[in-house]
């Protein structure tokens, strides 16, 4: 049955809620485990779906996962990694596009990994063959057949290489970083992506053991090691929901304190919110987000990788510009089909029009190639509600507040893909006194 919830919006939402682990680096973490010769803790995991994906998958290659839910505390014990069931793999994997990146590890620790077609979002290309290359490259044998991707490694081991990346792709650099720290020799990585989530898994994998030193003009380079230990960390915390609930006060004139929002990940973000005419105040615990009162304003934007504005900031800020008087701007250049979240908004009352040109300051990597990769958005529009089906993870949440700040009640189909990435986040909501409650379908 498909959850459906029902939206009574028109109300600011107030309150204080906490953030805990990034998504996009807990599940990196959690894999990295299967690297150490000895148990690693993780802490800050938050309860997302995608832990639980992991979980699974490691308890499946294993792995023992004790995982402390109230204190977001997470052991893993690799000491008897072993084959997976193919069987195993095809149910657990499907959901997630976090079992590529379990290929590294596997090679190292059992000589061969299996991959089978892959989930996540669909907001553009994130293709499996450039993952495939990189492993290649690292002398293992890929075969493709009908189930799925099989990978062996050769009787020597996997040795270092050079990779020189088209695009600082997030995925590509996670996937040499878990392959290259126990692969013989040294390995250069040119082009990498540096986000914080990134930086983190790098401190990770030198705490337990890895030699991994970063250049400033994106370089990374990685001295193998035959062995690694277990490693005890505290994740960093989710800088793309604490953004996403700081667009939520925004677009509903609310006021929301994010405990655990953390200020050095998110100075772009914040820049660009003082812009619009978002107000914040920055405390030791964490960042306070509220409308100030007044009008918005309209501005142009451009996504890039980091230290730019990170490309999942920009869909719950597009409902808050939806809001700001005149036109805004928005290029994304990062992933190629990411406006489809603006088909529901407007079906709510707002005035975006989307183009193939490149509407930045330079031309991107999708100009001329027909993708609707920019937005312009006309405001202020009023809400109003609707019925909508939440697309991904990050429009989903998107159209969760266009609902939250429109006038009337919606219904929001397919609402679960939220808790991918939101811990908890009904839970949340009813704590920012938002009027909120599952309907049968």
């Amino acid at each position: 049955m498909t959850s459906i919830l029902q939206v009574e919006g028109g109300h600011p939402l107030t309150g204080t809620i906490t953030v805990r682990g990034a998504k996009n680096f807990v599940p990196k973490a959690m894999v990295a485990s299967l690297l150490g010769d000895t148990p690693s803790e993780l802490r800050n995991v938050p309860l997302i779906r995608d832990v639980d994906v992991v979980s699974d998958l490691l308890r499946a290659h294993g792995v023992e996962v004790n995982f402390d839910q109230d204190h977001g505390t997470m052991v893993m014990d690799p000491s008897n990694v072993t084959r997976a069931q193919r069987s195993d793999i095809d149910a657990l994997g499907g959901a997630s596009r976090i079992p590529i990146l379990f290929c590294g590890p596997l090679l190292h620790q059992l000589g061969e990994a299996f991959i089978p077609e892959l989930g996540g979002c669909n907001i553009g290309g994130r293709p499996i063959d450039y993952h495939l290359e990189i492993l290649r490259s690292f002398g293992a044998a890929v075969d493709k057949r009908a189930d799925g991707v099989h990978i062996t490694r050769p009787s020597e081991g996997l040795h270092g290489t050079v990779i020189d990346l088209p695009f600082p792709s997030v995925g590509a650099t996670e996937q040499t970083l878990l392959t290259a720290v126990r692969a013989q020799g040294l390995t250069t990585l040119r082009g990498a992506a540096v986000e914080p989530e990134i930086m983190d898994l790098i401190n990770v994998l030198q705490k337990m053991g890895a030699i991994i030193s970063v250049d400033t003009d994106r370089t990374i380079r990685i001295e193998g090691v035959a062995s690694l230990r277990g490693y005890t960390h505290t994740a960093l915390p989710d800088r793309i929901e604490a953004a996403s609930w700081g667009a939520a006060a925004l677009a509903t004139h609310g006021d929301i304190y994010v405990l655990g929002a953390h200020q050095p990940d998110m100075t772009t973000f914040l820049n660009t919110y003082r812009k619009v005419g978002g107000a914040f105040d920055i405390d030791a615990e964490g960042i306070r987000f509220y409308h100030p009162g007044g009008t918005l304003n309209s501005i142009a934007l451009e996504t890039a990788v980091h230290p730019g504005f990170m490309t999942d900031w920009q869909q719950p800020l597009v409902v808050a510009l939806t809001q700001a008087t005149g036109l805004s701007i928005v290029h994304e250049t990062v992933y190629e089909n990411r406006f489809g979240f603006t088909k529901a908004l407007r079906q709510m009352g707002a005035h975006i029009q989307v183009y193939k040109e490149c509407l930045g300051s330079t031309p991107c990597r999708f100009g001329q190639r027909n993708f609707m990769h920019s937005a312009v958005i006309s405001g202020p529009t009023p809400l109003h509600s609707a019925d909508i089906t939440v697309p991904d993870l990050r429009g989903g949440f998107s159209h969760l507040i266009a609902a939250l700040a429109a006038e009337g009640t919606s219904r929001v189909a397919g609402i679960d893909v939220i808790s991918r990435g939101y811990e908890h986040f009904i839970t949340k909501l009813r704590q920012l006194d938002a009027r909120v409650n599952y309907v049968e379908n």
